[in-house]
């Protein structure tokens, strides 16, 4: 079996780690700084759309460049463009000029993270894809986790200037990891034209779109559920998060030993469950056993999805694959977020998560029924390709 635990795997995968850790940080304090600068909470809505409309529209361009121009040059700059973004919020003074900012700082994301998870994939032996993708999934899902509680803390011992400054230093280590990978050469870069969408892989994305409209509701209303029926939300994602660093590696293995399909359906089926679940919880008893189904579902489904996208794309439009899906997974949860405020507003916490559940049939669906004729077709397509391009 092919290598995955290279050096150059781990260095890129640990530097982002600290990468996500650095923009994690920034989530629970960036009301604090909002308000500290005279702003209100109506306007950190303001400030999360800003920041996630600017990565959502960008990275679809950017997935086509890091194809035709490369990918070191883009996270080289892009991690220097994020740590300058990041820097400049000890020099914001109005609500005004913190949405320029917030819009900048969005599209260093969307430079910095498709360009990293495309650079990941180049490492990952192809056998070995849904293991690798779990692993360095992981390495996200401990910075979400890690990030918020490192920069509360940060903030309530030192200040937010601090915060700051050690979130510029943690994506300069970033830097430095990334930039001492070993890139492997692929010789179609600057081959043929930039394209920056794929139709073939539009059911898998719209799959993995409905799933984290799903995602949007639980990070967004599950605090606001939890308190409602006097359960500690930090149980929740407690649970959850452990639940997901276990199955994630798994999932990968078992994506790369039986296929994506046999991983992918059984797992959106125990999400569905698993909102099912919260949406009948009264207590900590069914708090903590929709967390764990959750765990399991959502950990397991989510690699070997993104491995599906990247699979059946050709090498040479890596970067395309993983900006399809990294667009969206920000679209599902921001417009999720949104939606399901209003599902919330005229009916109930328990309406919402069943709700959360139907998207989710909806992803099962268009992945069950769609999947499979896309894959034969881009299979296809690539085969007469390589018959018109023979000598």
């Amino acid at each position: 079996m092919e290598r995955l635990w290279t050096r150059s795997f781990i260095a890129m995968t640990v530097g982002m780690f600290f990468l996500f850790t650095a923009f994690y940080m920034l989530y629970p304090t960036l009301l604090l700084f909002i308000k500290q600068i005279g702003g209100n909470e109506s306007q950190v809505g303001l400030a999360m759309g800003a920041f996630m409309l600017s990565a959502v529209i960008f990275r679809p361009f950017i997935g086509g460049l890091l194809d035709r121009f490369g990918r070191h040059p883009f996270i080289f700059w892009g991690l220097l463009f994020f740590a300058a973004a990041m820097y400049m919020y000890n020099w914001i003074g109005g609500i005004v000029v913190l949405m320029v900012l917030r819009i900048l700082h969005g599209i260093s994301w969307a430079i910095t993270t498709t360009s990293i998870l495309t650079a990941i994939t180049d490492l990952i032996p192809p056998k070995r894809r849904g293991e690798g993708m779990g692993w360095s999934g992981m390495a996200m899902t401990l910075a979400m986790a890690v990030g918020p509680m490192f920069g509360l803390w940060v903030t309530q011992r030192l200040s937010l200037k601090a915060l700051f400054l050690i979130a510029v230093g943690l994506t300069m280590v970033a830097l430095l990891l990334t930039f001492a990978a070993k890139k492997p050469y692929l010789s179609n870069i600057g081959v043929g034209k930039t394209g920056f969408f794929e139709k073939s892989v539009l059911p898998f994305t719209v799959s993995v779109f409905f799933q984290f409209i799903a995602y949007g509701g639980i990070t967004t209303f599950v605090p606001q559920f939890t308190d409602l029926i006097k359960v500690n939300s930090g149980t929740f994602f407690m649970v959850y998060a452990l639940t997901l660093v276990l199955m994630r590696p798994i999932a990968g293995k078992l994506s790369a030993l039986y296929g994506e399909k046999m991983v992918i359906v059984p797992s959106l089926i125990v999400t569905i469950l698993a909102l099912i679940t919260l949406s009948l919880s009264t207590g900590l008893i069914g708090v903590i056993l929709s967390a764990i189904l959750y765990g399991v579902g959502f950990g397991s489904a989510q690699p070997p999805l993104q491995a599906a996208i990247i699979r059946i794309f050709p090498q040479e439009r890596a970067g395309v694959a993983n900006a399809s899906f990294s667009t969206a997974t920000a679209l599902g949860i921001g417009l999720g977020a949104i939606v399901l405020g209003w599902v919330s507003e005229y009916t109930s916490f328990q309406v919402l998560f069943i709700v959360c559940a139907v998207s989710v049939v909806f992803s099962l669906l268009m992945f069950t029924f769609f999947a499979r004729r896309v894959k034969i077709n881009v299979v296809h397509s690539l085969s007469s390709t390589k018959q018109i391009d023979a000598p």
